[in-house]
């Protein structure tokens, strides 16, 4: 196997010592098994934006902290500096994210490094020790779908106690580890409180987490649990052990034509993004 430059370059400045195999190539970057000393990590190597198939939609740059109005301007404006300041801080948000949120408590891969757009955490395994996989690939039965469900609403709500919507929480960015699911893949992630489409993909987060698991455990189709964590967080009445129902009532003296209409816009471009991931690991 060829070794890519960057993770040469990891290797000249001893930062990892040897790559054992490439694990996945996605959409936004690709993920190599490697090793450092007795530890087996795995190094997620971005993509350059023009290799990328996932659009950084303005909905998740919003508010983005950037060093100073100079790098502002230019990712503003699209120049050269700017787009490298856009594309820097795409990948930082993922790091910035996962550091955050491994401190919380959050189950995610725990960061090692980052460095040259490379950035290192844990390689999650399954009971055998190999690679754990991605939740779309088992099939669960009924209650291990009601099981795992209740822990990754827990981790929903950890997250948003941390500031944190994931942005794109689907059956294909998490993985099922020796101890349980484990949410990966965070450069879309938003900061709750600072960007205006963060309930909408709250939502959307966990009506992905519904609909797939729903569909080994139908009782989970009538929850409205992403409606209740949302007011719960609003009201400033959210916390980690948060006991939750899964029932909301809806206040419709007023609706949000414009939200409505964005979630359904949402719902098929998820639909056609499913699809297509079907077909590609099919």
């Amino acid at each position: 196997m060829k070794v890519p430059k960057r993770l040469s370059s990891l290797i000249e400045e001893g930062r990892i010592d040897k790559v054992v195999r490439q694990l996945m190539s996605g959409k936004e970057a690709t993920v190599y098994v490697v090793r450092r000393g007795d530890e087996t990590l795995c190094a997620k190597v971005y993509k350059e934006a023009n290799e990328r198939s996932f659009r950084q939609a303005v909905d998740y740059t919003e508010n983005r902290k950037v060093r100073n109005s100079r790098q502002a301007r230019a990712m503003a404006k699209g120049t050269r500096f700017g787009r490298q300041a856009t594309e820097a801080a795409w990948q930082s948000a993922e790091v910035d994210a996962l550091y955050r949120l491994a401190a919380a408590g959050v189950r995610v891969p725990k960061p090692h490094d980052f460095c040259d757009g490379v950035l290192l955490m844990d390689l999650i395994t399954n009971a055998d020790g190999h690679s754990a996989p991605r939740i779309h690939e088992v099939v669960f039965t009924a209650d291990e779908a009601l099981e795992h469900h209740g822990t990754l609403l827990r981790e929903v709500v950890r997250m948003l106690c941390a500031g944190v919507v994931h942005g794109d929480l689907s059956e294909f960015n998490i993985l099922l580890g020796a101890d349980g699911p484990v949410i990966i893949d965070l450069p879309q992630a938003v900061d709750a409180a600072g960007n205006n489409h963060a309930k909408r993909m709250l939502l959307r987060d966990v009506g992905n987490l519904r609909g797939f698991f729903g569909g080994f455990a139908p009782e989970l189709l009538e929850t409205e649990y992403g409606h209740e964590i949302w007011d719960l967080f609003r009201r400033g009445a959210l916390h980690p052990e948060v006991e939750l129902t899964g029932r909301f009532e809806h206040d419709d003296t007023l609706v949000d034509l414009g939200g409505v209409m964005r979630e359904i816009d949402d719902a098929r471009a998820d639909e056609a993004e499913r699809r297509l991931r079907m077909q590609a690991v099919g």
